[in-house]
């Protein structure tokens, strides 16, 4: 297939085009930074479309001879309405291109935030409570990535582009090639400049997430990309759940004699975590994942490299 990706050159982006570039896909990257990770331009089988996602002349072309489109990147603002115009847009926008320019399968990336709220079962078919601009954003573009089954009047009398949603959680990870990019959160790099100081280190008590490394996300991408599915939603998480504590205790193990401490803020978080139902994508995929043994490997990298 030859596969349309926004957000490309990003830290998921560049893990899923590297699944893609495995599996023989051709790729067209969509982002405003074609050189950010050199190894990709170099690939003979990848190519670029230079432009924001609000370029809406430049995606269009970019989309004419795709058969798929998998929507990564992230638009932002500070405001509601400029979430909506930088992000929610360009989703509905780049939906609605993807369609004219005949793409067969079209991909969203939302979010766990679009969910919002935790509440005692949490699993594809919760309703959405988003708690701020960025879930609320995501949860507006499902919406229309769900309810897209056909256009008014004579446009897309009928729509046959499978359209699927993956809601990725916390994803971390090392460069997929040795010039990308890590994830953006700074609490490993803290972490480890704070043992190799001898600092303490301070984390919420019974603060932790099912953490899902950025290859396990990218195999469900190229699962569903893969699949007959349509107008499904699917959770990208791990199956088990690992505490910031957990995390802390492996950096400290890296440097024998460290005088580093492990202080919890206490903030009433209870001993049992609240958990995302991961079944589905066990159910229809055979996937299953415990991030552990590449945490382990990423709290290594970090370490060397702070």
């Amino acid at each position: 297939m030859r596969v349309f990706v926004t957000g490309g050159t990003g830290f998921i982006g560049h893990y899923v085009v590297k699944a893609l570039l495995e599996r023989g896909h051709d790729v067209v990257i969509a982002t405003r930074h074609p050189n950010k990770v050199p190894s990709l331009a170099a690939k003979p089988n990848v190519s670029f479309v230079e432009a924001s996602l609000t370029d809406f002349d430049k995606m269009g072309e970019g989309l004419k001879g795709c058969d798929a489109c998998i929507h990564i990147a992230l638009g932002w603002g500070e405001t509601p309405s400029t979430m909506l115009m930088n992000d929610t847009r360009a989703t509905v926008m780049l939906l609605e291109m993807a369609a004219k320019a005949g793409c067969k399968k079209f991909i969203q990336t939302s979010s766990t935030a679009a969910m919002g709220r935790m509440r005692p079962v949490m699993r594809e078919v919760t309703s959405n409570l988003p708690m701020d601009l960025y879930g609320a954003t995501k949860a507006a573009g499902e919406a229309y990535v769900l309810g897209f089954r056909q256009g008014y009047g004579k446009n897309f009398p009928h729509v046959t582009m499978q359209r699927n949603i993956i809601r990725p959680g916390y994803t971390f990870g090392n460069p997929a090639f040795p010039d990308g990019c890590s994830q953006p959160d700074r609490r490993f790099f803290d972490m480890a400049r704070a043992v190799k100081d001898d600092r303490d280190i301070e984390i919420v008590k019974n603060d932790g997430t099912q953490f899902i490394h950025a290859s396990q996300q990218a195999e469900l991408y190229m699962k569903v990309l893969e699949s007959d599915k349509n107008e499904e939603i699917f959770l990208g998480l791990g199956e088990v759940w690992m505490s910031w504590k957990e995390i802390a205790e492996m950096m400290i193990s890296l440097k024998p004699g460290c005088k580093s401490k492990i202080v919890e803020k206490d903030l009433g978080w209870g001993d049992d975590p609240m958990l995302f139902d991961v079944s589905k994508i066990k159910d229809q995929f055979g996937l299953a994942f415990d991030a552990h043994d590449f945490m382990m490997d990423h709290v290594k990298w970090t370490y060397e490299q702070a």
